[in-house]
């Protein structure tokens, strides 16, 4: 069974994520999501379990500015999105958001080093953090082999020509790199073995603690709560679910 939540909430200033009367559905059909209230505190590492088609990967979508809202606010950092241009939102969310895709969305004509380089071509803040952690290439390399990729062998190859479970860990190294504030993991071991699934799950973990990073991690795999501060099931923050 998922905990509820039972930590002491900071400020709003504080948080490194609010959600407020949040609510959204796709053309053509009815509501999805209704969430009063969500928050994710600084370095917090919450699991967020909901069944398929439920709108977890809607969610993160949402929060990582893919989708927008109908209604209510995210607040990121302290700063509510809806009071900022869109090219500050957007360059908010390339400083502060590392996102784990389901598709992983790496771009089949770069290698796998330039994908995994690529924020940091769009976050000065993020260029600025891996050149601190001894530069660019040098912690993307690091990332990748503290995925199980030797970059000797992995760094130049395409990314079409990775299976899909290294295609995922490629898509981590691309997230975490240059240490954003928020992670943002939709199924991230859904590709993986078991054991490859516990590997990934504690690597992820670490890097987070050390960059001091929040994790928001998105799966229906209830085994894996236990390893996180706080588990929530959608259905508890959705007022459109039906209760299980």
């Amino acid at each position: 069974d998922l905990r509820r939540g039972n930590f002491t909430p900071m400020t709003s200033s504080s948080s490194a994520l609010i959600l407020e009367q949040l609510r959204f559905g796709y053309p053509g059909h009815g509501p999805l999501l209704d969430i009063p209230h969500f928050e994710v505190q600084p370095g917090e590492r919450v699991f967020l379990r909901g069944a398929s088609g439920s709108g977890k990967s809607t969610l993160l979508g949402l929060i990582a500015g893919i989708l927008s809202s109908h209604e209510g606010e995210i607040t990121m950092l302290g700063r509510p999105l809806s009071g900022l241009s869109s090219a500050r939102r957007d360059a908010l969310r390339a400083d502060a958001i590392g996102v784990i895709f389901q598709m992983f969305n790496l771009l089949p004509y770069l290698s796998v080093g330039r994908n995994v380089m690529l924020p940091c071509q769009f976050s000065r803040d993020r260029a600025a953090k891996a050149a601190a952690a001894g530069g660019v290439e040098a912690e993307a390399r690091r990332l990748l082999s503290r995925l199980g990729l030797e970059p000797s062998v992995y760094w130049g190859k395409r990314a079409t020509a990775l299976s899909v479970g290294q295609q995922q860990r490629v898509a981590a190294a691309r997230a975490l790199i240059g240490r954003p504030a928020l992670i943002l993991a939709d199924e991230p071991t859904s590709a993986l073995d078991a054991n490859r699934r516990d590997e990934f799950v504690t690597l992820l973990l670490e890097e987070c603690a050390a960059s001091r990073a929040s994790l928001l991690f998105v799966s229906h795999d209830g085994a894996l709560a236990d390893q996180f501060d706080r588990a929530v099931d959608l259905t508890h923050l959705n007022q459109l679910a039906e209760p299980a």
